[in-house]
């Protein structure tokens, strides 16, 4: 059966139609982005027994990976068949600790661990300046250097190929543009800046990478505003999925049986 790992976002986890954190035969790392992958963990952090702020267990899980780095080697111990990136959970900013680079998700933002000492001298880093996009090439090149150099070469690579939407399929077949889009609450996000940006993160992985497959059902790309997960620009319309699905099958890729709750 394949071992699939994916870094990237919900929608390649969605691919799957298992809700919670269980996905048999899958290894999902998210919010993360690529310079925090390949930081050093943050000092002095230490996660609370609990998941905090109200998080739910993965997504706590998510964000201690995040700042203690435990991703990479989760990933190669894993010795996925296949290995998925999409770069949809890098629209979050960065934080700059000491040595150490965190991605500034909704999760941290809640979980109260930026008041802790391990975090409270932590300097922002925009996600669309130039410092950011500078740290995220040279952290592209590490990912394709760590793949070269680790059992990770002997997984099939796929980019899947991911843009915001611009507007939902509303009831009857309508259409209604997606407006103010917030990032996190009161951060809000302009979409043709982060497809522009997402287009050239995809660029600068084709330019390092090692050969990887494409999946892209840009003429799909469509917000659902009935989606199980709430409407967002990235929550797609049912035939979006269906159609990565299958191109995805074709690269070897076969539909795990859900774990029922």
């Amino acid at each position: 059966m394949p071992r699939v790992a994916i870094i990237g976002s919900c929608i390649t986890r969605d691919l799957w139609p298992i809700r919670g954190e269980a996905l048999e035969g899958v290894l999902y790392v998210s919010r993360t982005s690529l310079p925090s992958l390949f930081s050093a963990p943050v000092s002095g952090f230490r996660p609370a027994a609990e998941p905090p702020g109200g998080l739910r267990r993965h997504q706590h899980n998510a964000l201690v990976a995040d700042l203690a780095k435990t991703s990479l080697a989760r990933l190669v111990a894993f010795a996925p068949t296949h290995l998925i990136f999409d770069f949809i959970d890098e629209r979050f900013d960065l934080l700059s600790v000491g040595p150490s680079v965190a991605t500034h998700s909704w999760e941290l933002a809640v979980s109260g661990y930026l008041a802790t000492p391990a975090l409270e001298g932590a300097r922002p880093i925009p996600r669309l300046s130039a410092a950011c996009e500078q740290l995220w090439s040279q952290a592209a090149g590490e990912l394709a250097a760590f793949i070269r150099a680790t059992p990770l070469a002997n997984a099939r690579l796929i980019l899947h190929s991911a843009r915001w939407a611009t507007a939902f399929r509303t009831a009857g077949e309508g259409r209604a543009p997606v407006r103010d889009v917030e990032i996190l609450d009161g951060q809000t996000a302009d979409i043709d800046q982060q497809n522009a940006l997402l287009a050239r993160y995809e660029a600068r992985f084709a330019e390092v990478m090692p050969p990887f497959d494409r999946l892209d059902a840009s003429g799909l790309r469509l917000a659902d505003a009935g989606h199980q997960w709430g409407p967002s620009p990235f929550h797609y319309i049912p035939e979006y999925y269906a159609e990565i699905w299958r191109q995805l099958a074709g690269l070897g890729v076969r539909r795990p049986v859900p774990e029922l709750a």
